[in-house]
């Protein structure tokens, strides 16, 4: 696939938002945030591993320092870390620089990719699509508002479960389609 431009990359990734993270309600806390727009979306348009690393230390800090304008942020990195096992190596790294920055307990780093493929599951099987998405990114999620959410949600530790079985009724094919649609949607935007 080719490369696209920041402003189709974004769209892309809110299409994505919209009709499955929200569409779909697999992240029943999303909605609130996109409609006041206190996600921010930003692409780092790095090629290394050592550059995205960097991005990411100024998206948490200024995620930290951004209160309350923005309650979470993803990170679009679509030039790196294609193959998902280096994504998931790489996610140690970001771990490692919350702690590095004292901001562990404070933001966490979620993860979704093209590829995404949850321990235990074959590559094929439709529950990954949950974290997939049209791009590599990394999901930067404020701990308090998170906390705030999930203790005002009824029975928030069901959530992957209902999310499971929503996509094995909707089946591999509509997935398939649903996800192929984010990044037609840059066309037809």
């Amino acid at each position: 696939m080719a490369l696209l431009d920041h402003d189709k990359t974004v769209q892309a990734v809110k299409h994505w938002v919209e009709t499955s993270v929200i569409g779909l309600n697999l992240c029943p806390f999303a909605k609130r945030e996109f409609l006041n727009q206190r996600i921010r979306f930003s692409v780092a348009e790095v090629n290394t591993e050592v550059q995205l690393l960097s991005v990411l230390k100024a998206e948490l800090e200024l995620l930290n320092n951004d209160e309350p304008l923005t309650e979470t942020t993803l990170l679009i990195h679509p030039q790196v870390l294609q193959n998902f096992m280096d994504y998931n190596e790489f996610l140690d790294l970001a771990d490692g620089l919350l702690v590095q920055m004292e901001l562990e307990g404070i933001i966490q780093v979620a993860s979704f990719h093209p590829d995404y493929q949850f321990a235990g599951t074959e590559p094929d099987d439709v529950e990954n699509y949950s974290n997939r998405s049209p791009f590599p990114l990394l999901h930067l999620i404020k701990e308090q508002s998170l906390e705030y959410a999930i203790a005002h949600y009824p029975e928030p530790d069901k959530i992957p479960q209902r999310n499971i079985d929503l996509l094995k009724k909707l089946g591999k094919e509509s997935m398939q389609t649903l996800f192929q649609s984010h990044l037609d949607s840059v066309d037809n935007g």
